[in-house]
């Protein structure tokens, strides 16, 4: 498995990263504190070495106590803080409806960079992103912050979630970008047109919802009931009985590709980003250790350019139902 880097930085990882946030976040109650710790660090065995997590990804644990994503992701790698990447982000808190309050002012970043280390326990963060923009906020003003926190030694590097490309090119002169984080799955290919910008520029593509929050899988259906509290599934559009029909096209086209790979669906939604651009890292996430063993897998599916052309050519016929966009090609 080829390992890629991190825009120009040192770090290398492993083409199928494990975005922690379900252990404590949007899916249900969290996951009790040893058993994350356990399944995050078998991660590790498995073959990850890059984790995302973020400060504003916490859930109510059964006892009514806040699971905080960070200390876990914390906890579950200090044995082997050397051989790892941590990622974490800045600038969001979640309301109680589930709307977002965003501060990415300098006073806040301050603020959250010292916390996020302190629950990490860590000295450094690898990769801090700025989770989403901040319209009160100008980049060049986050960027002179992100220039600061280098300097003192807190991060290594930074990147952006759900950047465009004027708010990414404005910020990268200020603080060369190390990587972005978008929302990208072949239900989500809305973010395609800043392709070129990170091959010009050498930035990482870091591909959050790769599987659609799970749709991509084939493992959800039309039956399918999210019913526990927390679990945000079940307000998102494509698990709707709407998007579900229009899935079908996607999943019996990756239901059809798996079987010719010897692979499974999920496999399938992955390996067709990492072998389409080779700054592509997906960021799945799972809290049962098989998933997370099958997604890895990923990594060691080939498809060919031809063979990604025609699954484009496909997709490009289908419309979708998707939470973080709208029906779309």
């Amino acid at each position: 498995m080829q390992q890629r880097k991190l825009g120009k930085t040192n770090f290398s990882v492993n083409p199928v990263g494990l975005g922690c946030m379900g252990f404590s976040h949007a899916y249900g109650a969290a996951v009790e504190k040893s058993e994350a710790v356990k399944t995050i660090r078998a991660a590790f065995d498995i073959g990850y070495n890059f984790f995302d997590t973020a400060e504003c990804y916490t859930g109510e644990n059964v006892d009514g106590t806040i699971s905080y994503n960070e200390e876990l992701v914390g906890e579950a790698l200090k044995e082997i803080r050397d051989k790892v990447v941590i990622a974490t982000k800045f600038g969001v808190e979640h309301n109680a409806d589930k709307t977002l309050k965003l501060d990415s002012s300098p006073k806040n970043i301050r603020r959250a960079v010292d916390g996020s280390l302190k629950r990490l326990n860590i000295d450094a963060i690898d990769l801090y992103y700025q989770h989403r923009i901040d319209p009160k906020i100008s980049p060049e003003e986050v960027a002179e912050v992100m220039a600061d926190l280098i300097k003192a030694g807190k991060i290594k590097a930074w990147g952006i979630s759900e950047t465009n490309e004027e708010y990414l090119r404005r910020a990268h002169k200020i603080c060369p970008v190390t990587a972005i984080q978008n929302r990208y799955s072949m239900a989500a290919r809305w973010h395609e047109n800043i392709f070129p910008v990170c091959e010009e520029l050498k930035i990482t593509f870091v591909a959050f919802s790769p599987m659609a929050n799970g749709l991509l899988t084939g493992a959800v259906t039309k039956d399918t009931k999210f019913t526990e509290a927390g679990d945000y599934r079940k307000d998102m559009p494509q698990f709707t009985e709407s998007g579900m029909q229009k899935a079908q096209a996607v999943l019996e086209l990756l239901k059809n590709l798996a079987a010719e790979k010897n692979a499974t669906p999920a496999q399938i939604s992955l390996a067709w980003m990492i072998n389409k651009k080779p700054f592509i890292i997906p960021i799945p996430g799972s809290r049962k250790l098989s998933r997370l063993k099958e997604n890895f897998g990923a990594g060691n599916i080939l498809l060919t350019e031809k063979e990604i052309a025609d699954i484009d050519a496909k997709l490009d016929t289908m419309t979708f139902e998707i939470f973080g966009g709208h029906s779309a090609k």
